[in-house]
């Protein structure tokens, strides 16, 4: 890749497994922080790039424009054969694909809805029955994976030899509501993979400036 990709992000957002990979990879990438529920200048560039205001979002350097996480992490994998994934041909390669795709299309949704209750339902009752209705399911969805997957102990979520994208992931996201303690409940391998991924340093300075001491979502 010939130039540097620009990467619109948020802190705690799900930007954080993209600027994982881009590191993991050794991309060099310009970074731009906004909020895309605060009115700002960055966020009125982010929306002329795309126009539902969301993160993450990446131009690529001739100008083409790259949203959803999923869709930008198999395009880096294209460009990194080999890396981060089960190749081709490789017997992983189709659970990795399934559960790569399952996380932002089962799980994400229920942050949609929860992080913003007061957008579907009105009255504090309804918005707190809704709010626990999202926790339900987030855990229901995680006990998926972890019976889908059963993750060898101390191993990576698919049995590789290293890490994919699919652990970053996992990592990323067991650390939003309900948290890891709730998760562990109904996935505890998954949490043991999400922790395994902690202990790498190569990450830790993103996984900090994401998810500090004092981090709180919705």
């Amino acid at each position: 890749m010939t130039g540097k990709p620009l990467l619109y992000g948020c802190v705690g957002c799900g930007s954080a497994v993209v600027e994982a990979a881009l590191i993991l990879l050794g991309e060099d990438y310009d970074y731009v922080e906004v909020e895309p529920w605060t009115p700002s200048p960055a966020l009125d560039d982010l929306r002329a790039l795309n126009p539902l205001g969301q993160v993450p979002t990446l131009r690529l350097p001739d100008g083409t424009v790259l949203t959803e996480t999923v869709a930008i992490l198999l395009w880096l994998l294209e460009h990194h054969p080999g890396a981060l994934a089960p190749a081709p041909g490789d017997s992983r390669r189709p659970l990795f694909l399934r559960w790569l795709v399952y996380l932002p299309a089962a799980i994400y949704p229920m942050y949609t809805v929860g992080d913003f209750c007061d957008r579907w339902v009105t009255g504090e009752a309804a918005q707190a029955e809704l709010k626990q209705a999202t926790i339900d399911r987030t855990l229901a969805c995680w006990a998926n994976v972890e019976a889908g997957l059963a993750p060898t102990p101390g191993g990576w979520v698919l049995g590789t030899p290293d890490w994919t994208v699919l652990d970053l992931y996992i990592s990323m996201m067991t650390r939003w509501r309900p948290r890891r303690e709730a998760i562990r409940t109904v996935a505890p391998g998954i949490i043991a993979v999400a922790e395994k991924v902690d202990a790498d340093p190569r990450l830790r300075d993103l996984w900090d400036r994401h998810f500090p001491a004092d981090y709180d979502d919705p």
